[in-house]
């Protein structure tokens, strides 16, 4: 696929692909709307303190690791389409409720619910795979991945002109916020009718179950259950640090441990119910996959996406402590980091199309990223500015396109449940941000940099063991079992 191909506006699957982006760009936009605003939020009501806003910033990512794994299962079951629709549509209220809220608890339960937006990714990243052939996936997903990222950038360069300029005064930034939530309804609404589940209706295939991924062996049912348990367990590192804070007390911190960790145990039952039934039965040996390869990727994404969610959080003042620079200069020179998303992101996507060997691709990229952050972390005021930054866009590239490589590999793993395993991927990108901004808080900024090149050096050595290349990974189409089959002439017979 060329890049001159994204213009081809009457092609069905440059259609969807461009439709999707631009449903990910306005959730990424809502899901980012407060820190441009944080400043006229705390003018505007007295009662707000700044520690509250930290605390709103924990609570906008908290339900993003959980809510990635749910819409993962029911994309699988329910398709991409309705998905995404849905999605846009609920989590408008959130955000109205979140504009026009009146007391801290209504903030914060409203911000609470709206982190569940962030799954949002998952879900395109689906569609995409639903339209793409398996030699263009690479692009597609990077391309769809890229744009649509960009809109968080786009939220922190229009909101604030939006709320002074367009709606002004104390509540400004209430509007401004409104705004962008009808936007996200009305669009929600319209990709309901103005798109498909793939070119036909054989594209989206459902799973046996969706309760819990399928597995092949097992010591890969083991592996799953041991892989599940950080993603809902992460949630205790966000409860601790509430408490620290204050905003609840050691009986409320409690509770929430309870609760994750019943959780948890939930999602082990779910596992078992699932697969040991299969594997007692047996797995034909065509539709066998190694979790190997989802543990893998689970890894990259990890260390790339949890890189760059804590890193962008973070830039803007090491730039200006460490060479002098005004809040302006320093956030503009920190935001190269997320433009590079643009071109980055896709290039990834189009290197594993290109080269013909997306495991390759894979370790190239991971052994960059550590590469990059270990120079990274050796930055100090006696290196040249311009030094600096050209080795901030170095080490980005390779994050933003790690990224886009991990997802041109996803959807060639298991067909029948891509959409779980996008979910599972895309929630360990959440549980590296929350792990590495947590160490951020006890390190220096040098020593931040080290930690996360450390963790993109393990990530590539458990790619280089565990990761395989995938089947027809280049091919026409997609790869189907005897399963696969099965569970498609049930579907027929059941229609008729």
């Amino acid at each position: 696929m060329k890049v001159s191909a994204v213009f081809k506006f009457r092609s069905p699957e440059i259609r969807a692909l461009h439709l999707t982006w631009i449903a990910f760009f306005i959730t990424f936009y809502v899901w980012f709307n407060m820190a441009p605003l944080a400043s006229s939020m705390l003018k505007s009501v007295d009662w707000l303190t700044r520690d509250d806003l930290r605390l709103f910033a924990i609570c906008n990512v908290a339900l993003t690791i959980p809510a990635r794994i749910i819409v993962g299962m029911a994309l699988d079951r329910f398709g991409p389409r309705r998905v995404f629709s849905v999605l846009m549509v609920t989590m408008s209220i959130p955000a109205l409720a979140f504009a026009f809220g009146s007391t801290l608890t209504q903030l914060l339960v409203s911000r609470l619910v709206l982190s569940s937006i962030g799954a949002s990714f998952v879900v395109g990243i689906h569609m995409t795979a639903l339209w793409f052939k398996p030699r263009d996936i690479g692009f597609a997903e990077g391309f769809y991945a890229g744009w649509g990222n960009f809109g968080s950038a786009a939220a922190a360069m229009s909101l604030p002109t939006i709320a002074l300029t367009m709606y002004g005064g104390d509540d400004g930034w209430r509007w401004a916020i409104a705004q962008s939530a009808v936007v996200m309804a009305a669009y929600g609404v319209y990709y309901w009718f103005a798109i498909s589940d793939g070119p036909d209706e054989k594209a989206h295939r459902k799973p046996r179950k969706t309760a819990a991924l399928e597995v092949s062996t097992w010591g890969d049912m083991i592996k799953l259950m041991l892989w599940t348990v950080p993603l809902i367990g992460v949630l205790a590192i966000l409860v601790w640090r509430i408490e620290n804070m204050g905003y609840i007390n050691a009986t409320g911190a409690w509770i929430a441990y309870a609760v994750i960790g019943l959780v948890v145990i939930y999602q082990l039952v779910q596992i078992l119910r699932v697969n040991v039934p299969i594997l007692k039965k047996g797995v034909p040996e065509d539709d066998r996959y190694s979790f190997n390869s989802v543990a893998a990727l689970n890894s990259t994404y990890f260390a790339n996406f949890g890189a760059e969610l804590a890193v962008v959080s973070m830039l803007p003042m090491f730039f200006e402590e460490t060479w002098g620079l005004n809040a302006a200069t320093a956030g503009l020179i920190a935001a190269s980091f997320a433009f590079v998303n643009l071109v980055a992101r896709p290039m990834g996507g189009m290197v594993s199309d290109r080269l013909g060997n997306r495991r390759f691709v894979m370790l190239s990229y991971m052994f960059g990223i550590s590469i990059g952050f270990a120079l990274m972390g050796m930055l100090n005021s006696s290196w040249p500015l311009i030094i600096a930054i050209a080795v901030t866009i170095f080490t980005s590239i390779f994050v933003q396109g790690a990224e886009g490589a991990t997802f041109g590999i996803i959807p060639s793993i298991k067909r029948r449940v891509t959409g779980q395993i996008s979910g599972m991927a895309g929630a360990y990108g959440n549980v590296g941000a929350v792990v590495y901004l947590t160490l951020f808080t006890y390190v220096t900024p040098s020593q931040f940099f080290y930690i996360i090149a450390g963790g993109a050096f393990v990530s590539w050595l458990i790619c280089l063991v565990w990761l395989k290349e995938p089947e027809d990974a280049f091919g026409d189409e997609y790869y189907i079992s005897s399963v696969d089959r099965m569970i498609a002439e049930q579907e027929a017979q059941q229609g008729k």
